[in-house]
């Protein structure tokens, strides 16, 4: 694995419908979107996920846990970890939880300040929460906070 600060980040905003994918650059600390990959009660496309792993690369895969505001994990995170770990199982990659408290509110805001579609049960913001996702693991690492 290359040393911190020069790897290669794929990031998760798991979802019950949508899992919304982003990759990055652990030095450049923004990131991009890349996918939403449909799922069917929490069980995602497992295939479309192997093929995005294998495409970027990443040296670290970053997984949002949904915290309550108070700092508290729901049903949600229980999920989220889930998935943290069954992608460590299958894919043998370093796996890391980042707070995403806010990520799909801010990404909403984000859509609505760019006049883009408002219909986010159909036009979800879960890639876009990734990339928030991405940015804010980039942000803590480098031992920043806003």
């Amino acid at each position: 694995m290359p040393e911190a600060g020069r790897r290669r980040l794929l990031a998760f905003d798991f979802g019950t419908r949508r899992i919304g994918v982003a990759s990055g650059q652990e030095w450049l600390g923004t990131g991009q979107p890349v996918a939403m990959i449909p799922a069917r009660d929490g069980v995602p496309d497992w295939p479309q996920i192997e093929r995005l792993l294998a495409e970027w690369q990443p040296d670290l895969v970053l997984v949002g846990l949904p915290l309550n505001m108070d700092g508290t994990e729901n049903d949600m995170c229980a999920r989220a970890r889930k998935f943290g770990k069954r992608l460590h199982g299958r894919y043998h990659v370093a796996i890391e939880m980042v707070d995403e408290r806010l990520t799909s509110f801010e990404a909403k805001g984000e859509v609505m300040a760019s006049g883009g579609n408002r219909d986010f049960g159909r036009h979800g913001v879960d890639d876009r929460a990734a990339v928030l996702i991405l940015e804010t693991w980039c942000r803590d690492a480098a031992g920043g906070s806003d």
